[in-house]
């Protein structure tokens, strides 16, 4: 994560990581990393850098991914970080909940590759594009003012298709997951979604509270599945009632119990399906499927 430097005083650093970033430790000895203009210009362990010359402190909770940001600042143009965390400020702000932290890390690397694509003519497109867009609009329209911010700052104009990869790298920072997870996250929404629509014989109202609630129940989902930790929940008496009450909707989650075992080698636990069942009643409800109350 980021924060503001402290307003007076001064940081020792420990060492210099460019003209613009540099490590030094915070009051506990944890290493954290500085960025500030020139302040790493002809700088050596051991000097001082003001306070007030400190723009942003990289305080990353992970030792692994704290140096894993060391290291990929040695290798790639400062202003990129600069660039990710702009994307990554505004994205917090509009989701409101913090990021995972790794992504300073995923998402500085994947606009450097990108601008690096786009320069040497190479197009790398985006297939998961249609899912992205309809399963996490916020996302995607974060990822669509990503765009415009790189431009402004970097001075590339990247195409639609990497707001999707962007998108994508915003919901994984979300649940915290990796990115192969993600792209597999997406497929098994997608897979659900169309046993769903043929299921109850409608198209999903994709503007709706519920499908919006329903979507993000799908994103937790996919996370307990590819992570095997699934929602502990011993109360078979609930989940017995929920199976009589809401039949219908018990035998639709029943399918996609069916087609993730079929196209994942997944077996959805019955907690799982209970949790599930009580998503598709309100997604019926909101369709107007079903006049069944709660």
């Amino acid at each position: 994560m980021t924060q503001q430097a402290r307003s007076g005083g001064a940081y020792r650093i420990s060492r210099v990581i460019g003209n613009n970033f540099v490590c030094t430790a915070d009051d506990s000895g944890k290493e954290i990393i500085l960025r500030g203009l020139g302040i790493g210009f002809k700088k050596h362990a051991g000097d001082l850098v003001p306070a007030q010359q400190v723009e942003k402190i990289y305080d990353l909770r992970d030792p692994e991914k704290s140096s894993r940001l060391r290291d990929l600042l040695a290798d790639v143009p400062p202003e990129f970080l600069d660039v990710s965390t702009e994307v990554i400020e505004t994205a917090e702000s509009r989701i409101g909940r913090r990021l995972s932290e790794n992504i300073y890390i995923t998402l500085t690397d994947h606009i450097c590759f990108a601008v690096e694509r786009l320069r040497s003519g190479v197009r790398y497109p985006n297939h998961l594009l249609w899912e992205i867009t309809n399963f996490y609009p916020a996302e995607f329209a974060i990822g669509k003012q990503a765009i415009d911010i790189i431009e402004a700052r970097l001075g590339f104009r990247l195409p639609e298709d990497e707001a999707g990869f962007i998108a994508l790298h915003i919901v994984n920072a979300e649940i915290d997951g990796k990115m192969a997870d993600m792209v597999r996250i997406t497929e098994l929404i997608r897979k659900i979604i169309g046993v769903v629509q043929n299921y109850y014989g409608v198209t999903l109202d994709e503007q709706s509270l519920d499908y919006g609630r329903f979507i993000t129940h799908l994103k937790f989902l996919g996370q307990r599945i590819t992570q095997n930790r699934y929602v502990a929940d011993d109360d078979s008496e609930f989940q017995s009632m929920i199976v009589r009450r809401y039949q219908q909707d018990y035998q639709c989650a029943e399918k996609i119990r069916d087609q993730l075992r079929e196209s994942f080698s997944v077996q959805l636990p019955s907690e799982e399906m209970t949790f599930l069942t009580i998503h598709l009643h309100r997604l019926a409800i909101s369709m107007g499927i079903t006049d069944q109350k709660e």
